[in-house]
This record gives structure tokens, C-alpha cells and sequence, in this order.
């Protein structure tokens, strides 16, 4: 009686185990040519952009299963581009991100929710330099198809959007933003574009 007892329960954990991993959120791969982490802030009276070259991310998703969806990103901090190296330079320095320290950033979501239609929010921890903060981040799914190039694979698109304030994560002091030359919230923004096999 037991045996029958244990072996029901073993059975019955296998069963529990499936079925979590049948409905487990599918992992997506990242497409980095047709993904980025972009940015702007006001300089005087111009606005300044760029981007991060190098980021890598885990990006698991299904709409019909948000608890086990989940969006992870870490950053190369000394991969920001403006387009200008002397002042890449410079916001690599102790003055703004001071990477030699702090090489990475990074966001680790804790949950993912709907919120209407196409409209998402994920809320996270992020961690720039020696600050790590709970943010919330509404983000789009552009859309889920069958890859135009591969028709084993399906492709889908996401477009978040947020404005951080600078000062909150130690990216500089406040002494550009009393000069009016760099402004202290930065807006950013996130396209991905990432695949899976069917």
C-alpha cells in the first residue's frame, strides 16, 4: 500500500512538473542587429543621443502566461556611442558612469503584467552604478509572425519607453544641470526584435 502510495505521488509531481514546463513562457532570442538600448538628454539648448553597442538579455514571453515571463538586460557601460569619442569618453569618466567601477547596468524584472490591447508594464530592478531601484516600464508588443526568412521560426517586436533621472543612480553630479548645461532626466529607449524556433 505504501509502494502504490509513494508511486502515485511520484507520478502526480511528474504530471505538476509537465504541465508547468508545457506552459512555461517560450525564450526568445535577441536579433542585436535589429535591437537597441538608445537615449537623449538635453544639452543647453540641443538634445544629445546614443546608444549602448553591447547588451545582452533573456527575454522569455507569451501573453497567455505573464508569470512566467520575464525581460533581463546588462549593458557594457564603455559600449556608449554619441557619436562624438571625446565625450564618450568623458561619460565613461568618474564624472557620469565612471565604468572603470561600475563596468555594467543591468534590469531584472519581477513581474510582467497587462495592462489594455498591445500594452504591457514590466516591473524590475534596475542597478546603474551603486544604486539599484524598483521601476515599472510600460512597454508595446509591436507584434508575433512567422519570420519573413525562415518559416520555422516566428519573429515579435517590443518598444519600451522611460525617462530616468540621472541624478537618482549617481550618473553625475548636479553641477551640469545648475550650469544648464546637461539636462537631469534622460528618456530612453528600448527596441527589440527577437525570434524563436516553432
Amino acid at each position: 500500500m505504501k509502494r502504490i502510495v509513494r508511486l502515485s505521488a511520484v507520478l502526480l509531481f511528474a504530471l505538476l512538473f509537465s504541465s508547468q514546463a508545457i506552459a512555461a513562457a517560450p525564450q526568445w532570442e535577441l536579433d542585436p542587429a535589429h535591437s537597441g538600448i538608445y537615449f537623449s538628454v538635453n544639452h543647453i539648448y540641443s538634445t544629445t543621443r546614443g546608444y549602448f553597442e553591447d547588451f545582452k538579455g533573456t527575454v522569455m514571453f507569451s501573453p497567455d502566461d505573464l508569470a512566467g515571463s520575464r525581460f533581463d538586460f546588462e549593458v557594457d557601460v564603455k559600449s556608449i556611442n554619441t557619436g562624438n569619442s571625446k565625450r564618450d569618453g568623458h561619460l565613461n569618466s568618474a564624472d557620469f558612469f565612471d565604468s572603470k567601477q561600475f563596468p555594467t547596468m543591468s534590469f531584472k524584472s519581477t513581474a510582467v503584467k497587462h495592462v489594455k490591447d498591445n500594452q504591457y508594464l514590466v516591473e524590475g530592478n534596475m542597478t546603474v552604478k551603486d544604486v539599484s531601484e524598483t521601476v515599472s516600464v510600460p512597454f508595446t508588443l509591436l507584434g508575433v509572425k512567422t519570420h519573413p526568412f525562415d518559416d520555422k521560426s516566428e519573429v515579435a517586436g517590443f518598444e519600451a519607453r522611460m525617462t530616468v533621472d540621472r541624478l537618482a543612480y549617481h550618473v553625475g553630479g548636479g553641477k551640469f544641470v545648475d550650469m544648464g548645461v546637461v539636462g537631469q532626466e534622460v528618456d530612453v529607449l528600448i527596441t527589440l526584435e527577437v525570434t524563436r524556433k516553432k
